[in-house]
């Protein structure tokens, strides 16, 4: 598929690639790069021109193999000694079964952690350790909680839950490159996601590939 191939393209050459989900999920555009090519110049577009939460996907078999658990997990964990946080479980996302919010973190070199230099070196620095599957140094790099939003990618990608998060790594995935990414869903004036034919003229206007979920879905399925 023509679209498929621009997209990774530009995701090689470290561009953002705009990614809509559907019409009958979050009817989001999520600016996407992929995580190992980030740089500073891309946090600073994602928060001024996208203006959701710019978020880090990381596959699965990355997850297993640091250690990296959904947040649902860790505080059902702590509910045992604070009972709140089990009243606090996402059972009724109107457009999912479950969250893929996972851990936040700052590597250790970093200062707040929140500024565009910051959270791209903590990104880049992540997918660095993974790309090298130096998967026990996790914790001599990076502390918790930070600034960078860790979400952890459903077994199977899009084979069991078509979110963001699953499309993105799947596309990295295809890419051959470390399979982590980070998004930034795009928010219109109106302070509602933005809307998909704005989104569309936004990528014309900067050069940029526009797809949707679909098309990553489908040719992923064709490829495992």
């Amino acid at each position: 598929m023509e679209i498929i191939e621009k997209a990774i393209n530009s995701l090689r050459n470290g561009k953002i690639v705009l990614v809509y989900d559907s019409d009958d999920r979050e009817g989001e555009t999520d600016m996407v790069v992929v995580s190992e090519k980030i740089t500073p110049e891309h946090i600073k577009s994602m928060r001024k021109d996208g203006g959701g939460l710019i978020c880090t996907a990381v596959h699965p078999e990355i997850c297993n193999a640091i250690g990296i658990p959904f947040m649902v997990d860790v505080l059902l964990e702590a509910s045992k000694r604070y009972p709140l946080l089990k009243e606090l479980y996402p059972s009724d996302i109107p457009y999912d079964e479950k969250s893929s919010f996972s851990i936040t973190i700052n590597h250790r070199r970093t200062f707040t952690g929140i500024t565009d230099r910051d959270r791209a070196y903590t990104i880049r620095k992540l997918a660095d350790l993974c790309k090298e599957k130096r998967f026990n140094d996790f914790g001599k790099e990076f502390r918790s909680p930070g600034h960078v939003i860790l979400l952890r990618a459903a077994e199977g990608l899009v084979r069991s839950r078509r979110g963001h998060t699953e499309m993105t790594v799947a596309l990295a995935e295809l890419a051959n490159m470390t399979p982590i990414t980070t998004i930034c869903e795009m928010m219109g004036d109106d302070g509602y996601a933005m809307n998909k034919s704005e989104a569309r003229k936004y990528a014309e206007k900067h050069n940029l590939v526009f797809l949707s979920g679909e098309d990553i879905i489908n040719y992923y399925l064709e490829r495992i």
